[in-house]
């Protein structure tokens, strides 16, 4: 059975711009566009429109940007587009006034091969966890968070030196072509959802707070050493510097480590002219850049040009 879809596109951030461009240049029907409310940003707070928006006004989409999803005025509006499928892509949870409406559903990208690493922030934590693969998986919502009947998927492997950066462009990709394939088979009438299979070995994603993004130096090095690629560039893996009777709070974006045995306690740092080491379990991870506040991100050379590391000087 043929499908003619309408569809309503939900998302906001570069993740799900890429899709809709994709979804665009594809030629498929797209009756409306729901983002986010712009924000204010940089020094001036100036209102800045979200990526998804940009791209949607220049293709003359006809925009939504609903602050309550439970609106009435919002949700007229949004059956007024008489949409019959609804795709969401790195979007807010949808009450189930908005999921139900479309008789054919409404189906969320999500960046991890579900049920593993619901959640989030699943792009975050395969990394942090020396995940070998991850993917992209479609689904059906439904009312609980992403647990919904699973449309198909995508496996994508996770590199040795992979940081949440290069892994989010290889899965944005991805996402892309899995949306499309999955219109082609809702549009076709082939779409045979599965629900997703349960077990005691699930890992979650959850949402990335200062609490979990603080560097433990007591672990092993490989497991700092995934920890801080997992959380590079965004939203950085952290540490509090105590240095010159100074305790200062240092964002990590990039390191290696070092296996050593010694009987140094963790945190303890180590600088040469060209090299800022610091101890963990069982050997150093080589800080490569760093962010002290008030200062740019740099590299470590650059910061020991100009920056003094006290004796007793550690980070916790």
């Amino acid at each position: 059975m043929q499908n003619e879809l309408r569809i309503v596109f939900m998302g906001t951030p570069d993740f799900a711009f890429e899709v809709l461009k994709e979804m665009v240049e594809a030629g498929k029907n797209i009756v409306g566009v729901i983002t986010a409310p712009d924000k204010p940003a940089g020094r001036g707070r100036k209102l800045m429109a979200s990526a998804v928006k940009e791209y949607a006004v220049s293709k003359s989409l006809k925009v939504l940007q609903p602050s309550n999803l439970k609106d009435e005025s919002f949700l007229k509006e949004l059956k007024n587009l008489n949409a019959n499928l609804q795709v969401v892509v790195a979007f807010r949870m949808l009450p189930k006034a908005v999921w139900q409406m479309p008789n054919l559903g409404t189906f969320n990208l999500h960046a991890s091969l579900l049920p593993q690493y619901r959640g989030a922030a699943p792009i975050n934590w395969a990394i942090i966890n020396k995940e070998e693969k991850t993917g992209v998986t479609t689904f059906f919502i439904d009312e609980k968070i992403d647990t919904g009947s699973i449309i198909a998927n995508k496996e994508v492997i996770i590199e040795k030196r992979e940081t949440a950066e290069t892994l989010h462009d290889k899965l944005m990709q991805q996402g892309s072509e899995l949306v499309l394939e999955t219109l082609n088979l809702i549009e076709n009438g082939n779409v045979d959802p599965n629900p997703q299979p349960e077990s005691d070995s699930l890992k979650d994603a959850p949402k990335l707070t200062p609490e979990n993004t603080r560097i433990d130096w007591t672990k092993p090095g490989d497991d700092i050493d995934a920890f801080i690629r997992g959380l590079s560039p965004y939203p950085v893996a952290w540490s509090i510097l105590h240095n010159n009777n100074e305790a200062l709070k240092a964002k990590i974006y990039a390191a290696s480590f070092e296996k050593e045995e010694h009987n140094l306690e963790p945190g303890t740092i180590k600088t040469s002219k060209k090299e800022l080491k610091v101890v963990c379990l069982d050997g150093y991870i080589i800080i490569k850049e760093i962010q002290l506040p008030g200062k740019r991100k740099m590299d470590v050379f650059s910061l020991l040009n100009g920056y003094s590391f006290d004796e007793d000087s550690k980070l916790s």
